[in-house]
């Protein structure tokens, strides 16, 4: 009896061309990373970090961060290139990436995050301010920002103080806005939306519950090709603001502009109604 050749696409098939993928994109993200650190020190970007000129360093890895992780980020609307503070919805640590291609900005992030292993050296170096969260911290960051903003220093922080599933914008938290009011700098508005290829919302991307950082890491590695969508809003401008209501127009303004989004790029919405 004659036995018969395996079918390309039985288990053991797929198990090696998803093992050898990851391993693919494995290589190319510490490859990218030792890219990275090759910018910091030949550019010297450590000895000034926040230097503006900078960010074009930081605008090259994070677009080869994406092309990494296999995410094709799509910008809707034009990118402001004012002096702003800017806010974002937040999904990932993916986040970082997608705005750092579409926009020249440095990033506040929580402490914890110059702890990691590697990355987080490579955060510092690309300028990176940190926070701890519930810390007179805030204060000090605040003060920094102001001065960021009057240099005409672009910063972007997330308000939402915690990463989502992407399906909404949750409580804005603005202390932080009050930079801008002090700086007179407008705050620029922008929202995530990762899509998979379905046209649904993707659900491998959002960095939520009590998954580690390195087990997310792989599943992204894993994660066939994913669009992120970014849209520009219009700048809020501050004249006239005390941070309360500041913070209350940027919330509303997050919230519809995420809506917007999700109906211009989804087939089906989060709730299950299709896209109108």
């Amino acid at each position: 009896m004659t036995q018969e050749t395996p079918a390309l696409n039985n288990p053991p098939f797929s198990l090696f061309s998803k093992f050898s993928l990851y391993s693919k994109k494995l290589a190319a993200g510490l490859e990218t990373i030792g890219e990275g650190f090759y910018l910091i020190y030949r550019h010297g970007l450590y000895k000034d970090p926040n230097n503006p000129v900078n960010t074009r360093y930081v605008q090259y890895f994070c677009r080869r961060l994406c092309e990494v992780f296999n995410i094709e980020v799509q910008v809707h609307g034009a990118i402001p290139r004012e002096p702003a503070l800017w806010v974002s919805n937040h999904i990932s640590w993916l986040d970082v990436a997608v705005l750092g291609s579409g926009a020249r900005i440095f990033f506040l992030a929580k402490a914890e995050v110059e702890k990691w292993p590697i990355l987080g050296n490579l955060a510092k170096g690309g300028g990176t301010l940190f926070i701890k969260r519930g810390s007179g911290d805030s204060i000090r960051i605040r003060e920094q920002i102001t001065e960021f903003l009057k240099q005409d220093i672009p910063v972007l922080f997330f308000p939402e103080a915690t990463t989502t599933d992407g399906t909404r914008v949750k409580k804005v938290h603005g202390r932080l806005l009050g930079a801008a009011i002090e700086a007179q700098r407008p705050v620029q508005i922008c929202v995530i939306c990762y899509v998979n290829q379905n046209g649904e919302l993707d659900m491998v991307a959002p960095f939520i519950g009590e998954m580690s950082f390195a087990e997310h890491v792989q599943r992204v590695l894993e994660m066939p090709k994913v669009t992120a969508h970014l849209l520009t809003l219009p700048a809020v401008p501050v004249t006239g603001h005390t941070v309360e209501t500041l913070t209350g127009e940027v919330e509303q303004q997050m919230r519809a502009g995420l809506l917007e989004l999700q109906r211009k790029v989804l087939k089906v919405m989060p709730d299950g109604t299709e896209a109108t």
